[in-house]
C-alpha cells in the first residue's frame, strides 16, 4: 500500500482540524452536563413539592447552570479552535503506508507508526487516529481518492483498527 495525497493550503482546513480533535476529546463535557442538568431538574421538582424544598433551590439551580454550562464548552472549544486557527494555513502532503502516517505541513514533519495506533474513529470529514487513548492525527477523507481509500479502508479494517459505526 502506498498512498500519497496532498493538502492545499486552504484557510478552513486547521480549524476542521482542530474542532474535529477537540469534538472527541471534550465529547465527556456533553454527557457530564447532561446528567448534571438531568440531576438539578429533578432535584428542583421534587423539592417544590417538599415543605422545605426552598431551602435547596439554589443548589439545583446551580446544578442545572453548571450542566447547560458544561454542555456548551464543547461548541465553545471548537468555534474558537476553527476561528483561531485560520492563520495556520499552509500546504503539507501525507505518505501512507503499511509501516506509517507520515505528515508533512509546511516545514514541518512527523509521522505515526501503524504498530502504535489503537483504534481509527470514522466521521464524515476525517479518518482520526488514536495513539493510546488520545486522537492523534486525523487524516481528510475528502483529499483521499476512492481506491486509495478502499485500500486503506481495508487495511485498517484487517488490522482491526476502524471502529464501525
Amino acid at each position: 500500500m502506498q498512498i500519497r495525497f496532498t493538502v492545499p493550503a486552504d484557510p478552513t482546513y486547521p480549524g476542521r482540524v482542530a474542532a474535529a480533535l477537540a469534538a472527541v476529546r471534550l465529547r465527556r463535557f456533553g454527557h457530564i452536563g447532561a446528567v448534571l442538568a438531568a440531576v438539578g431538574v429533578v432535584g428542583f421538582l421534587a423539592s417544590q413539592a417538599s415543605d422545605r424544598g426552598d431551602r435547596f433551590t439554589p443548589l439545583y439551580t446551580a446544578l442545572i447552570a453548571a450542566g447547560a454550562l458544561s454542555m456548551l464548552y464543547a461548541p465553545w472549544v471548537r468555534w474558537r479552535a476553527r476561528r483561531r486557527s485560520g492563520g495556520y494555513a499552509v500546504e503539507g502532503a501525507y505518505d501512507i503506508d503499511e509501516k506509517n502516517i507520515l505528515m508533512r505541513s509546511g516545514a514541518e514533519s512527523g509521522g505515526i507508526a501503524w504498530d502504535g495506533v489503537t483504534r481509527v474513529t470514522e466521521t464524515p470529514d476525517f479518518w482520526i487516529v488514536h495513539v493510546g487513548r488520545m486522537p492523534a492525527t486525523v487524516i481528510p477523507r475528502w483529499l483521499v481518492s476512492a481506491e486509495d481509500a478502499g485500500t486503506l479502508r481495508a487495511f485498517m479494517t484487517e488490522r482491526g483498527l476502524l471502529d464501525t459505526p
